[in-house]
């Protein structure tokens, strides 16, 4: 309860007063409601101005939106047993962070907001709604949860969604991504955006010498001799599969970040929702 509570109220402060002001949510509905591109005219709003055709075609363009809808916030998590490790925290609790901050931030914006913990089968499911205390659900659901010894399965996640998200809907995908998922036909539905939870240390370990790990998912152990050179192995694959995930993400039209267990969650997560 104490860590529940601490995640809660820390989420909460920086959605209701240090996210306040001028923009009051990382949602932005007209990001997602976007028409064409015409020829600026008199009278347009200059901040629609897309700087970038207006530069190739030396020509000021704006780009046109439908009126404001209600978007329907979708937040998805893989709570696979790899979640249980961390050197500062848990990848578990960043998790519970990040979804604490998503849904305080869509509720407060007045939009629907429903969320889904997988791992080879949807652990919980809710339906869409407004209602605040949602917030503290969702959280608590991850919080409780004990991922060890569950499996991750990806592809089950990405045709879930797809066959139950029947309103077009701005999905949001958190996991550590140590799988390289196929998301291309969600993206093509609905507007997916990915955050990609890690510690330092899993990318980068330090040489241990003979020693004895568990894998989380499996339960199983591996002995072996940990020296710098196989650990430096080990991070150029690591790095390997990142360079093949992001460029996954890229084909796919997703949006992606990576978010580290020591990093400003709130920091991270304006970032990626700024990006256009």
């Amino acid at each position: 309860m104490s860590k529940l509570k601490k995640i809660l109220v820390r989420a909460r402060r920086q959605v209701f007063s240090e996210m306040s002001g001028n923009n009051p949510s990382i949602f932005k509905g007209e990001g997602y409601d976007f028409i064409e591109l015409r020829e600026y005219m008199p009278g347009d709003d200059i901040r629609h101005i897309d700087w970038n055709i207006t530069a190739k075609m030396q020509s000021p363009y704006i780009k046109i939106f439908k009126e404001e809808r209600e978007l329907n916030v979708v937040v998805a998590s893989m709570l696979n047993g790899s979640v249980y490790f961390g050197s500062k925290k848990f990848k578990q609790d960043l998790i519970a962070e990040l979804v604490a901050l998503l849904s305080f931030s869509t509720l407060k914006n007045g939009d629907l907001l429903s969320s889904y913990i997988f791992t080879d089968r949807i652990i919980a499911h809710s339906k869409p709604t407004k209602k605040m205390s949602f917030a503290t659900k969702n959280v608590e659901q991850i919080v409780d949860f004990s991922p060890l010894n569950e499996k991750a399965d990806y592809k089950f996640m990405v045709e879930s969604l797809y066959r139950r998200l029947k309103r077009k809907s701005l999905v949001i995908l958190i996991a550590d991504f140590f799988e390289i998922p196929d998301i291309k036909v969600l993206a093509k539905k609905h507007e997916v955006i990915a955050l990609i939870v890690r510690d330092r240390l899993e990318e980068n370990p330090p040489a241990m010498g003979f020693s004895s790990l568990m894998d989380p998912e499996s339960g199983g152990v591996l002995e072996g001799d940990f020296n710098e050179k196989s650990v430096k192995e080990y991070a150029k694959r690591v790095h390997i599969h990142d360079k093949e995930l992001y460029e996954n993400f890229r084909k796919s039209g997703v949006r992606f970040t990576k978010i580290y267990t020591d990093d400003a969650a709130s920091v991270s997560l304006r970032r990626v929702f700024e990006r256009r």
